[in-house]
């Protein structure tokens, strides 16, 4: 039987048994800042959830979109990856975030995607589908706060730069 590789003790400390490979670290450092971002009252900084998607998502070989689902005060309700792809691309369709926005009962949401070549310049696709998003989900009433573009070393905030 397997022993899980990072043991959480009564102090809230990990220790590691056995060797572990750098994308199980990776993975628990994501699993670790989730679980900090759901307890939380709130999300305050953008920051945060920069970091977690960056642990997240900027490690995969393939674009991968996922979304950050938020209660109307902002505190984290739930993360999934909704989508995959390719290289360079992730097919994404509203009617299925509108859908787990439903389920999750979220009021607004953080969305977020990696791009493998570590460049993240969005692109007018990512532009595109932030606004159809955007326009689908407001007809439910749940805000987009957020589309962030993630590669292991940097990010872009659409935000930040007025398209959402």
């Amino acid at each position: 039987m397997d022993l899980p590789a990072f043991v959480k003790n009564e102090q809230g400390l990990y220790h590691v048994q056995g060797c572990v490979k750098p994308e199980q670290i990776v993975s628990t450092a994501a699993s670790i800042l989730l679980e900090d971002l759901t307890q939380q009252e709130r999300l305050t900084q953008p920051t945060d959830a920069v970091r977690f998607m960056q642990l997240a998502l900027a490690a995969e070989p393939n674009e991968h979109f996922a979304t950050l689902f938020l209660s109307s005060k902002h505190r984290v309700l739930h993360f999934e990856r909704l989508f995959s792809g390719t290289v360079d691309c992730a097919a994404v369709y509203p009617r299925v975030v509108v859908q787990k926005a439903l389920a999750c009962n979220a009021a607004a949401v953080i969305f977020a995607h990696n791009h493998p070549s570590g460049c993240c310049e969005p692109s007018q696709a990512d532009r595109n589908i932030t606004r159809q998003l955007k326009d689908a989900l407001a007809l439910i009433d749940v805000r987009v706060l957020d589309h962030l573009v993630v590669s292991r070393s940097e990010w872009v905030s659409l935000a930040e730069r007025g398209w959402v």
